[in-house]
């Protein structure tokens, strides 16, 4: 019954809404694309080059024939496949380094949270460019440095919200009771920092998107034989000037899924926050759910005076005489 609410609420939101219909579509595109493209993505025909949308080619032909529609499409995988993977390997991180952070021995905190300080000072693009030109491009370079880089952000983030959970009552009580470090994790600590993580989590999917395409774009990122957004604006941003309506599908598909994980992580959290959940959509930036007539902008009812002139209240004071 819960998870159905938080469904209903997720859904309630045009903004969520709209983000898992996007995402959705990202993902059947995918699965898709395994088994069947429009046109092989990556034939080349030179006497089809730069042809405009048509029928034949829903989104045009770029500079060797190939058909742009079916390499967006085969792209795809390629992107859903690093936003996962690199979220698999920042949840991992992440939740290793906060709870080795918040519920362990004070030297094991102070060192790790030295350890969380040190890593988040290097920035995760250039963290992937150096192991991409040490181990050479691929998109386990990118998954990897990712994933790393922004678990240690998680991490960060989350382990201040543990540290928070661990020193309610019941969890108290659990570890009297006898429950371990692990249970705790599970039990009491997870379902309460879930609205932080999940946020955190998004953004961690929506930067391995970014930084994937952008290092396909400098040559670090997916190989000549993979499908990548990044790639496809590399080969054609020397034409923008020519034919600028080639860039607009790859650089769309890269901003549309960017903003739906970001707006899907906004609506996660207000849906699985219980304090958010019953609240109308639009109403999180006023005093209170509903309102009441009269209300200001803190929540306070304003006063109201009687209507009746004869009230004292609204009666003008007598005329004092010598």
């Amino acid at each position: 019954m819960r998870r159905r609410s938080a469904l209903g609420a997720l859904l309630r939101r045009p903004a969520g809404a709209a983000a898992a219909g996007w995402l959705a579509l990202l993902l059947v595109g995918a699965l898709v694309s395994r088994v069947w493209t429009p046109l092989d993505p990556f034939t080349t025909d030179p006497y089809s080059a730069w042809l405009p949308p048509s029928g034949a080619h829903l989104f045009g032909t770029d500079g060797v024939g190939r058909d742009i529609a079916s390499y967006v499409l085969a792209a795809t995988g390629t992107t859903v496949v690093v936003a996962v993977s690199a979220g698999v390997v920042a949840v991992l991180v992440g939740l290793a380094l906060a709870a080795l952070g918040s519920l362990t021995a004070r030297p094991v905190r102070e060192a790790t949270a030295v350890l969380i300080d040190v890593l988040v000072a290097f920035p995760t693009i250039l963290v992937a460019m150096a192991l991409a030109a040490a181990f050479g491009g691929s998109l386990a370079v990118v998954v990897v440095a990712t994933g790393v880089g922004y678990g240690v952000t998680i991490a960060r983030v989350s382990r201040a919200e543990i540290r928070r959970v661990v020193r309610e009552d019941y969890v108290t009580a659990a570890r009297a009771s006898g429950a371990g470090t692990a249970a705790v994790l599970r039990r009491h600590v997870l379902p309460n920092i879930a609205p932080v993580f999940v946020v955190q989590l998004s953004l961690a999917m929506a930067t391995s998107v970014l930084a994937e395409a952008g290092l396909s774009f400098l040559g670090y990122g997916a190989s000549a034989e993979t499908a990548s957004w990044g790639r496809l604006l590399a080969d054609l941003q020397k034409f923008l000037g020519v034919h600028p309506w080639t860039v607009v599908w790859p650089g769309l598909a890269i901003t549309l899924t960017v903003l739906a994980l970001n707006l899907l992580g906004d609506a996660v959290r207000d849906a699985a926050d219980p304090r958010l959940r019953d609240r109308p959509a639009g109403t999180e930036g006023t005093g209170g759910t509903g309102g009441t007539a009269g209300a200001g902008r803190s929540g306070r009812r304003r006063p109201s005076y009687p209507s009746d002139p004869a009230d004292p209240a609204r009666s003008p004071a007598p005329e004092v005489t010598s």
